[in-house]
């Protein structure tokens, strides 16, 4: 592999020119800062090309067992910082484009993230090709490229969340190699017919699936495996010439808009028809295109089919891909002539399934007309692995189908040899909850994989303040090793490490309050408690549980304004989907309520709140280094994992929060006196549900609770009509199904006491720093370390 820490910084700088002048075409008196950092991107992009091939190289050599890890989502963020991090370059880029007389942080800043995911799914998908990478075990991720990704968020001049696309892909992308030799015809529709005994498909609609390479390159260069990403094409090129020479324009070209259609945006809105129609297609679109792919890839190395199970693992990131399933089962008996038993038993051996909710409604289920009229075969074959699976297990209380509908959970699940949580307490809950009768028939099937967080990103590259401390305390290699961060331990306490450890946060939090008022014109004072919450919006995470009691803290500061309050800044980012109306309520109530607050001259010294817009992995590296609290407020039993909880743990936050999900697991590895726990247990939640009334005695309970809700209701914070969010506090005091209300009262407890302990600085650093220490489990590296012994059969080539 070539030795990339001693590419000297001339080199760099001779690389950097070459690729402006020969990739880029400019010369460096009319180069832009995009100019320059598309040479840097080539520059680099050179470097992790060689250790992809050399990995290429040794896969086939060995003749290894290969990942594929099949995701709607993969939220890369930019690459460029991530590469040069990764292959130890970043000092000597500094001074190449120092020494050239540039910027360089404006230089590596100026990459746009790649708009390919939204939240945890697909930050968890992106952690995981880098720990992949890194620990040299062969994979590939398969998704879609998308055009416009989820969309660009901006907030009107009332404060509500307004929706634009994604222009990631106006400028050119460096990453990517287009491979017009891997594309696949993807049919739909059509009829099924029967020729010989075997099943033939004649489809209506047919389009091309064309691929794009990314390589991921993992810590030190050691190792790059591929994410491909797959964009809608039309089959003929999708131009009628004779259409266009007889005027008719539009028509002339609309197989290929259409064919691009499906890779234009992520998770189009579902509430119409035609909008559900789009992303089955997309889901099938890019898992089929991606198991033509790894087939195609095996034929080349192998003649019996047969080993298939033993040189592919396919695991399934979510339901997205549940396709894959019936999909393969087509390909292997079909197509293949293996027998249909057979080729059911073949898919099951290669595939895995990753469940990452507990939500009923978010396991997916397809209406039989639009699943049948899209994909006819695929639903004769559901049926048939129903019917065997009915006939396996004659006392079996639960279907892949009901009458009208095709439920891709269940599918997942049968069609798995392992189903995997993504936290002790979420495996645990999927046992008895939404697969309480399919664990009971598969025993042993499901099995825990707590999430992780790659500490590359999430630490060495988002937090070199605090990376190089580490370093500086406890040596090199703790970046592929990090549970070695106890290591840490027995210098907390120490004067000179507790001071250099606060002087870290200290700077990140200038550096974020810098930001936020050059990018969004408002000030900040960085003494103050930095108390984040970004998440996707979603009632479950309740947000909205976090801005009542930042009415509430209002309302008492008011009440007394010379009692000694803690200055806190709660600090909000998180999209709503564009069909999801409450939450996209809550996010302009929180904007609403942060007009008034902040413009309060009693209270604002204390208090103020903001919610940043178009919440991106870049946007959350900036946040995660600098916060002091981290909000993990979820509904107990209804957050899988999370990996933000993890990720604020590791840069030294400390956590406010329920005993939800990867929390309880957090918890316990930082101790209980470094976590803020409130609020009820999964259990009580179930029992708390069954109470009568229960959000109504609650408000009857907490007068503070009972004033915030009515500030909520009478208009206080309504710009447009006094009832504006009547109906958020109407939910909060009715049915009330997240128990918001239920929980406030601890809540309010526990926030008083973080003020209690924010309050004495050196108690405060001491928590924050063991947090650092002990969430070195966390790794994504551990994690995928599990995957590969209990689900994948596979192991490191390094």
């Amino acid at each position: 592999m070539p030795n990339d820490q001693s590419l000297a910084p001339k080199a760099l700088k001779d690389a950097l020119l070459h690729h402006l002048m020969f990739s880029v075409g400019k010369d460096d008196s009319h180069a832009t800062t995009q100019d320059w950092r598309m040479a840097l991107s080539f520059a680099l992009r050179d470097r992790i090309v060689a250790h992809w091939f050399e990995a290429t190289r040794a896969t086939y050599k060995a003749e290894a067992k290969r990942v594929y890890y099949l995701s709607m989502e993969f939220l890369i963020g930019r690459l460029l910082e991530d590469g040069l991090v990764n292959l130890g370059l970043m000092d000597q880029a500094v001074d190449a484009l120092e020494a050239i007389g540039l910027d360089a942080r404006s230089v590596i800043a100026d990459e746009p993230d790649a708009a390919l995911g939204n939240g945890g799914l697909g930050r968890l998908a992106a952690c995981f090709l880098e720990s992949l990478s890194t620990l040299g075990i062969p994979a590939y991720g398969y998704g879609i490229r998308y055009e416009h990704g989820l969309f660009e968020q901006q907030f009107s001049p009332a404060g509500r969340q307004l929706e634009f696309p994604e222009r990631w892909l106006e400028q050119p992308h460096p990453w990517e190699f287009e491979r017009p030799e891997a594309a696949y015809p993807i049919m739909f529709g059509g009829s099924v017919w029967e020729k010989n005994k075997r099943k033939i498909w004649m489809p209506e609609q047919v389009i091309s699936a064309a691929a794009y390479d990314t390589p991921i390159v993992g810590w030190q260069g050691r190792w790059a495996n591929t994410l491909r990403l797959w964009s809608g094409r039309a089959v003929d090129g999708g131009f009628d010439l004779a259409r266009f020479n007889a005027g008719d324009y539009v028509s002339a070209t609309s197989p290929e808009a259409e064919a691009r259609t499906i890779s234009r945006v992520l998770y189009p809105d579902d509430s119409t028809e035609i909008g559900k129609e789009l992303r089955l297609k997309q889901e099938y679109f890019f898992t089929a295109a991606s198991l033509a792919d790894i087939l195609r890839r095996f034929d080349s190395e192998y003649g019996d089919i047969k080993l298939l199970p033993q040189k592919a693992a396919v695991q399934l990131n979510d339901t997205h891909p549940a396709i894959a399933g019936p999909e393969l089962v087509r390909l292997l008996h079909d197509d293949r002539g293996m027998a249909f038993d057979d080729a059911v038993a073949a898919a099951q051996e290669v595939l895995g399934y990753t469940n990452h909710t507990l939500l009923p409604e978010a396991l997916e289920r397809w209406p039989e007309d639009l699943f049948g009229r899209l994909l006819p075969r695929h639903l004769e074959i559901i049926d048939r692995i129903d019917n065997a699976h009915a006939k396996a297990h004659p006392d079996r209380k639960v279907t892949i189908r009901e009458p009208g509908t095709v439920k891709m959970g269940e599918l997942s699940f049968v069609m798995a040899h392992r189903v995997n949580g993504v936290s002790a307490l979420h495996t645990g809950l999927m046992k008895t909850t939404v697969f309480k009768e399919l664990d009971r028939l598969h025993p042993g099937r499901i099995v825990n994989q707590t999430n992780g967080v790659t500490p590359r990103r999430w630490l060495k590259s988002c937090n070199p303040g605090l990376a190089g401390l580490i370093t500086d305390t406890i040596g090199d290699g703790w970046e592929a090793d990090l549970e070695r961060l106890v290591e840490l331990e027995p210098h907390i306490g120490d004067s000179g490490f507790d001071d250099a450890y606060a002087g870290v946060k200290k700077a990140n939090k200038d550096a974020l309050s810098n930001w936020i008022s050059q990018t969004h014109g408002i000030t900040l004072d960085p003494a103050a408690m930095f108390d984040v919450h970004i998440k996707r919006m979603h009632e479950y995470k309740r947000q909205h549980l976090n801005i009542l009691e930042a009415i509430a803290l209002w309302q008492e500061i008011r009440d007394n304004p010379a009692a000694g309050w803690t200055k806190r800044v709660k600090l909000f980012a998180g999209k709503a989907a564009p069909a999801y109306v409450f939450a996209k309520d809550i996010i302009a109530l929180i904007n609403d309520v942060a007009r008034v607050l902040n413009a309060d001259p009693v209270t604002n010294r204390y208090l103020q709140v903001v919610f940043l817009p178009n919440y991106n992995v870049t946007l959350a590296e900036r946040m995660i280094p600098a916060s002091d609290l981290s909000e993990q407020i979820s509904t107990a039993g209804k957050e899988a994992s999370g990996t933000g909880n993890m990720k604020f743990a590791l840069n030294g936050a400390l956590t406010i929060g329920t005993l939800d999900g990867a929390n309880v697991e957090i918890r316990e590895r930082v101790g209980a006196e470094n976590f803020f726990l409130f609020g009820m247990t999964a259990d009580e939640v179930e029992a708390r549900r069954a109470v009568e009334a229960h959000a109504a005695k609650a408000v009857a309970a907490d007068p503070r609770l009972a004033r915030a809700l009515e500030a909520v209701r009478d208009g206080t914070f309504s710009a447009a009509g006094a009832d504006q969010y009547a109906h958020i506090a109407d939910n909060i005091a009715g049915h009330d199904y997240f128990t918001v209300a239920s929980d406030f009262t601890d809540y309010w407890r526990a926030q008083r006491a973080v003020d209690a302990v924010f309050a004495d600085p050196k108690r405060w650093m001491r928590m924050a720093a063991l947090n650092t220490a002990r969430s070195g489990w966390f790794s994504s590296d551990r994690t995928i370390l599990g995957y590969a012994r209990d689900v994948w059969g596979t192991k490191p080539l390094i």
